[in-house]
């Protein structure tokens, strides 16, 4: 049986375009603790990459200011627009390269894994998620966002949490070069290696 972690910080994140979510845990003695949970508001960018640097910046000051052990992310849904699938993922990407350049190991979880891990139902709202976090975390009312990402990012440290006695991870890299040789297939020059 594994010893439990007698201290860890999690940090979940909602990948967004616009509003992008984000919750710390701190899990001691086997059980999580709200830190902090918020969002990166990107309203009022225009300009995709103008975002995507004003996410890099937001992210690398949250990871220096509550230095997370891992990081638990929501994995983009795959929806039918292509231009905002692609967004979504470059924005995810930045959030990822900013936990890799500090070598924290990043987990990716389906939006459904979460639901499921949070309220037991695959196709719960984003607001019977908060509700059940809110309960199990002992959130006060006046606590609680405005934006719902923040607690779908919760949702996902939360995830990664109750995940952590479990020896199969998801999909965790620890660094570039894990990624590259968990996924040859997503390397442009590696596609046809496997052919020869």
């Amino acid at each position: 049986m594994m010893e439990p972690v007698k201290e860890k910080i999690i940090l979940g994140i909602d990948p967004g375009t616009t509003v992008m979510g984000y919750g710390v845990l701190k899990v001691s003695m086997g059980k999580p603790f709200l830190i902090a949970m918020g969002v990166i508001d990107l309203h009022k960018y225009a300009n995709h990459y103008l975002k995507l640097a004003k996410i890099h910046e937001r992210v690398l000051s949250i990871i220096e200011s509550y230095l997370p052990d891992e990081v638990a992310i929501e994995a983009p849904f795959f929806g039918k627009n292509v231009q905002s699938m692609l967004k979504l993922g470059r924005a995810q990407g930045v959030a990822m390269a900013v936990a890799l350049s500090r070598d924290i190991p990043i987990t990716e979880y389906a939006p459904l894994k979460i639901k499921m891990a949070i309220t037991g139902n695959g196709n719960a709202s984003k607001e019977q998620v908060a509700g059940m976090l809110q309960r199990m975390l002992h959130i006060a009312e006046e606590e609680m966002p405005k934006f719902l990402d923040a607690t779908d990012a919760l949702a996902a440290a939360y995830c990664h949490f109750m995940q952590m006695g479990v020896p199969k991870v998801e999909k965790g890299y620890k660094s570039w070069k894990d990624f590259v040789t968990k996924n040859p297939d997503k390397v442009i020059g590696n596609e046809n290696k496997n052919n020869k």
